[in-house]
């Protein structure tokens, strides 16, 4: 049974979002998809409803690449801080990431996805399989040869937002999970938020479907049940690619740090520097972590619209020209259908905000 919450206004007089919740409930009822939830803001009433296994509006979802533009932010708090510059190459923070080209890659870069490096490392599997500390994982990143020179093209880069949060663990003393929990998490008051598990137990987490994935999700390998979604090793690892755990009202939160660019965590400008395109015309448009433009969002979006999606069956995004937010959490894997449940409850909210 699906719940709704109301978040500092009164009851609305209808109910809004019929259409994205009737079909949240669907694929729910009908099996395809286990557990959902779903939050919108749009001009200052907000909302929230969960399905299926997910047992309240605060269930915790593994995000899969909506942890980019989250962890990314921890970064930017040392940004404002003057702690390093985006020009400044990774080489002065990671002195081994020399050679054949390595010495031309920014920080702007890596959070940009045109460092050179690839999505994954051809060693991923392996390294998940005997449950390697995000040092290993650097340590391959830093000898992996780049697949272009850096700022010639776009290529979605997983590893290059993991050297970025690397360099921000070096300036900062602290890792990844703490770091992140402290510098987002904690001045946003996302309570029901963890990189890894943080405070929390893998009980407390919604459990990933694994149809029509891939090995590392949990489909397709039998053997890979120790290091998949749904294992320990991952839940616990904090990837700053894939590894952050949130609540669909939380992400609403973090969202509306940029949306309202409110200073709590970044400057508005920098909030604005990351939300905005950062790369050539003839690229992919990426901002800081975020993905830009109005194909971020659901259908009738602007192109002033900024957020993410995660391969674990997640999207997210605010719009501000119709001043709306919108969170989509599924378990069902991004990769399992066309249209995917997300695409399809995210564009019919889109549908109402923007009245198209």
């Amino acid at each position: 049974m699906a719940s709704m919450s109301t978040y500092g206004l009164a009851s609305l007089v209808k109910q809004p979002f019929e259409q994205a919740m009737s079909g949240l409930e669907k694929v729910v009822s009908d099996g395809l998809v286990e557990s959902a939830s779903i939050f919108v803001r749009h001009r200052g009433v907000a909302f929230a409803r969960h399905y299926g296994l997910a047992k309240s509006d605060d269930a915790m979802f593994l995000l899969g690449s909506i942890s980019k533009p989250i962890c990314i932010t921890a970064l930017m708090t040392l940004f404002d801080r003057g702690e390093f510059r985006l020009d400044d190459r990774l080489s002065k923070f990671l002195p081994a990431f020399v050679g054949d080209g390595r010495e031309n890659v920014t920080m702007k870069h890596l959070m940009t996805h045109t460092c050179g490096l690839p999505d994954q490392l051809s060693q991923n599997n392996e390294l998940r399989r005997r449950h390697a500390t995000l040092n290993e994982f650097v340590d391959h990143a830093i000898k992996t040869p780049l697949q272009f020179s850096p700022g010639t093209r776009y290529q979605y880069s997983s590893m290059g937002i993991l050297l970025a949060m690397h360099v921000a663990e070096r300036i900062s003393g602290k890792e990844i999970r703490s770091f992140v929990q402290e510098s987002v998490f904690d001045k946003l008051k996302m309570k029901h938020s963890a990189q890894g598990l943080g405070r929390f137990n893998q009980s407390d987490m919604v459990s990933c479907q694994t149809m029509f994935s891939a090995p590392e999700s949990g489909g397709g390998d039998p053997t890979a049940k120790d290091w998949d979604w749904n294992s320990s090793f991952w839940r616990k690892l904090g990837a700053p690619w894939g590894g952050t755990h949130c609540s669909a009202p939380d992400i609403g939160l973090f969202l509306a740090e940029f949306l309202l660019q409110q200073g709590r965590v970044v400057k508005p400008e920098t909030a604005r520097l990351m939300t905005t395109n950062q790369n050539a015309s003839q690229m992919t448009s990426r901002g800081l972590g975020f993905g830009v433009g109005a194909s971020t969002g659901g259908r009738g979006c602007s192109e002033l619209t900024f957020g993410h999606t995660g391969s674990t069956g997640t999207i997210a995004w605010a719009d501000p020209k119709s001043e709306s937010i919108c969170v989509v959490l599924t378990s069902l894997p991004g990769t399992a259908v066309k249209p995917h449940p997300r695409e399809v409850a995210s564009d019919a909210v889109a549908t109402e905000v923007t009245g198209q």
